[in-house]
């Protein structure tokens, strides 16, 4: 089986950073996990890992998408997955570093997606505002919209056209066999909620002076709407408010704060609940050392 080594975590805790210095040590190349930098301009709200940052390291899955265009579970499957075996066939090793909890499982686990949209009847449901659709879904597969925001319509849509074919997208998902199809080690970096807290509050107001408002005018100007699906990651639709008139850019900043801290606590919810993780506290004397010592056993046992 080929070997993968997973980064993950919640937001702001330091995977990037990490799985850099993994990687430099261990002849290894980054694929990235997130559903938002996969957007060519989505740079600031998203986190993105600059150049400098990379050190050298190449990294995969950035930058490959046109805001317009749409994502999904299943292309990231494909993505992830070929870039795992090109680096694996070079003799190196992939770092699969993200924090979207359903992208790395569905990329490591045996998943297969339920078919293609093609073969659904989705005329119903594009008579149906968004509202009906959300209704619709909670009645027939409520697990679904967990991954799904309420504003994201074509994922509405198909998520309803699967469900009323009788067999819904989370019964397709449990029926399978949970099992890896690679030799995954998944570490974990975490600390304590009140310094996450004070972490995620202080990188959202880094993006703030790195320019995130004007990163959020440029992206309009250039035809990139709200109704987009790469405006939906934190970060991003908080700002709907502030260019409609209706909030002012302390409130936006507060709201991309709060948000981003209740994504941290569902992430550990499903990491704890979804993952066989080995957590690494990053305050935590010679943590890096001992999870340098932890892979270094798992490429050699």
């Amino acid at each position: 089986m080929k070997k993968v080594l997973v980064i993950t975590g919640p937001t702001a805790v330091g995977k990037s950073d990490a799985a850099v210095e993994l990687a430099l040590k261990l002849n290894g190349e980054i694929i990235s996990g997130d559903s938002i930098q996969v957007y060519r301009g989505f740079d600031i709200g998203s986190g993105k890992i600059t150049e400098e940052e990379m050190m050298g390291v190449p990294h995969h899955n950035l930058d490959v998408l046109d805001p317009k265009e749409n994502y999904s579970v299943a292309l990231f499957q494909k993505q992830a997955r070929a870039a795992i075996d090109e680096i694996t066939a070079r003799g190196k090793l992939p770092v699969l570093c993200g924090g979207t909890g359903l992208y790395l499982k569905a990329c490591l686990y045996d998943y297969e997606f339920e078919q293609d949209s093609r073969e659904l009847d989705l005329s119903p449901f594009e008579a149906m505002d968004n509202d009906a659709l959300v209704v619709y879904l909670n009645e027939k597969d409520p697990d679904a919209l967990k991954s799904i925001h309420p504003n994201n319509r074509k994922r509405l849509i198909r998520a309803c056209a699967i469900a009323s074919t009788g067999t819904t997208k989370t019964e397709s998902i449990e029926s399978q066999k949970k099992e890896m199809i690679y030799d995954v080690l998944l570490l974990g970096l975490t600390c304590e909620r009140k310094i996450l807290h004070e972490r995620i509050n202080l990188r959202v107001r880094k993006m703030q002076q790195k320019g995130l408002k004007c990163e959020m005018e440029r992206l309009l100007n250039e035809g990139v709407t709200f109704d987009d699906q790469s405006m939906q990651g934190i970060g991003y639709r908080e700002w709907r408010g502030y260019f409609e008139g209706n909030m002012s850019e302390e409130e936006v900043i507060e709201a991309i704060q709060l948000h981003s801290r209740q994504f941290a606590k569902r992430q550990y919810t499903w990491f704890n609940n979804q993952f066989p993780v080995k957590w690494f506290d990053i305050f935590e004397e010679n943590w890096k050392e001992n999870m340098e010592h932890c892979v270094k056993e798992w490429l050699h046992e």
